[in-house]
């Protein structure tokens, strides 16, 4: 018995659209896999609330090594804050930090993190602390932009804002230091931090 009507059939699909889909799927994977993802954002507002704290405090410091001592401290405080606010957003989504995108940061994040420490060493050495805190924000904006070629596309940019902000300190009187550091440290890990949380995941 024949049908009443003739059925259609489904037109297939263009070979160049399924093409177009399979490379814009692959390509996604690709750059998902090749991203370290687990930037915290609300650590990095956490770290900027504590830098801001520890530049007030130094900047009632009299002596420079006492000035010094409250951001090293401040350090070790941002050190605990970063491992444990990345490590819990790893687990949240699933990522390792010991292979893939997250080895690639930390080897790109490293090296002009220990080049600044050595740094400071010898300027405290040679009591030649003016220059501390455009080295820091310039070295450590220098590590972020290299790492942020593994992460999520704002971490470079936060880096060069770094970068920027400290090759102006290095050329400022050393008493605008503390200033240069509570900007730095303080309102861009406020401000990128803020941005990470809301459009990355926390």
């Amino acid at each position: 018995m024949s049908q009443p009507f003739p059925v259609r059939p489904p037109s297939p699909v263009s070979l160049d659209d399924r093409a177009r889909d399979n490379i814009r799927f692959i390509r996604e994977t690709m750059e998902r896999a090749g991203s370290f993802t687990a930037v915290p954002g609300w650590g990095g507002v956490a770290l900027g609330i504590t830098a801001l704290g520890a530049a007030t405090i130094a900047s009632r410091m009299s002596r420079p090594r006492d000035w010094l001592l409250i951001w090293l401290g401040e350090l070790a405080v941002a050190i605990g804050i970063a491992g444990w606010t990345t490590l819990s957003k790893a687990r949240r989504s699933g990522s390792s930090l010991l292979t893939g995108p997250a080895r690639r940061f930390a080897y790109s994040f490293a090296p002009p993190i220990l080049a600044g420490a050595l740094l400071t060493a010898v300027m405290v050495h040679l009591s030649e602390m003016g220059t501390i805190p455009g080295m820091w924000l310039l070295l450590y904006g220098t590590a972020v932009v290299t790492a942020g070629a593994f992460s999520i596309r704002i971490v470079p940019l936060m880096g060069l804002c770094f970068v920027v902000l400290g090759a102006v300190a290095l050329f400022c009187p050393w008493n605008w230091g503390n200033a240069f550091l509570a900007a730095g440290f303080g309102g861009l890990h406020i401000l990128f931090g803020a941005v990470i949380a809301r459009n990355y995941g926390g």
